[in-house]
């Protein structure tokens, strides 16, 4: 088994995974969709393209910082209305939800090393911009780690690899593990090509990582 591991770390995120209609929301952390989508882009791959290899990897994130949830003020013209028509006279306000400041260590785990290793080299050179989320909100440092390619599992990869960002000691950060069988439900697994716009539930559990005291000489 294997894990890649990403630094998604920038000014602005935004990872919704329940945005209907004229509100889009984000979670605390990355969703898999998201990630995904970051990878696709990467690797060149057409929205219209199969994922089945890419939704096979199970996903892990470690929050080394939790971001800031921020709300935006926008407005929307041309919205559909009840005949699924585009209404160019309607306005609607569309409040709009990123995350700032916040840096993740987000792990793919895969028995295929040899996929991890072609997104590992798409991440170093990239066929498409990458986005944290949105396209707008482009990464603050890059999302490529030279010592990424891990031989080890998920939690041992994430829970194993030093910290991005300065830790306080005595602290914790939270762990967000992909689970087969068990825990609270996410809406952010891809069925189909993203031209499709088909997701299905998957299940994330949360650990804790302590962060240990420093030692007295």
């Amino acid at each position: 088994m294997a894990t890649l591991l990403l630094r998604l770390q920038g000014p602005m995120q935004s990872w919704g995974t329940t945005s209907r209609f004229d509100e889009r929301d984000t979670q605390l952390e990355p969703s898999k969709s998201g990630v995904l989508g970051l990878v696709c882009a990467a690797l060149g791959r057409d929205r219209r393209q199969s994922l089945e290899d890419l939704t096979a990897l199970r996903m892990g994130v470690r929050v080394d910082r939790e971001g800031v949830p921020l709300r935006d003020y926008q407005t929307a013209t041309g919205v559909l209305i009840a005949s699924g028509k585009a209404d160019p006279r309607r306005t609607v306000v569309s409040p709009r939800f990123y995350l700032s400041d916040a840096v993740f260590l987000v792990g793919l785990e895969s028995a295929d090393t040899a996929l991890l290793e072609r997104i590992q080299g798409a991440l170093r050179r990239p066929v498409w911009p990458l986005a944290l989320g949105r396209k707008s909100f482009v990464p603050g440092i890059p999302v490529f780690l030279a010592d990424g390619l891990l031989h080890a599992d998920l939690l041992s990869a994430l829970s194993g690899y030093p910290p991005l960002v300065l830790w306080t000691p005595g602290g914790s950060v939270r762990l967000v593990l992909e689970d087969l069988q068990e825990g609270s439900v996410r809406l952010d697994q891809p069925v189909g090509p993203f031209a499709e716009r088909r997701f299905g539930p998957r299940f994330v559990k949360q650990e804790v990582l302590h962060v240990p005291d420093p030692i007295d000489p």
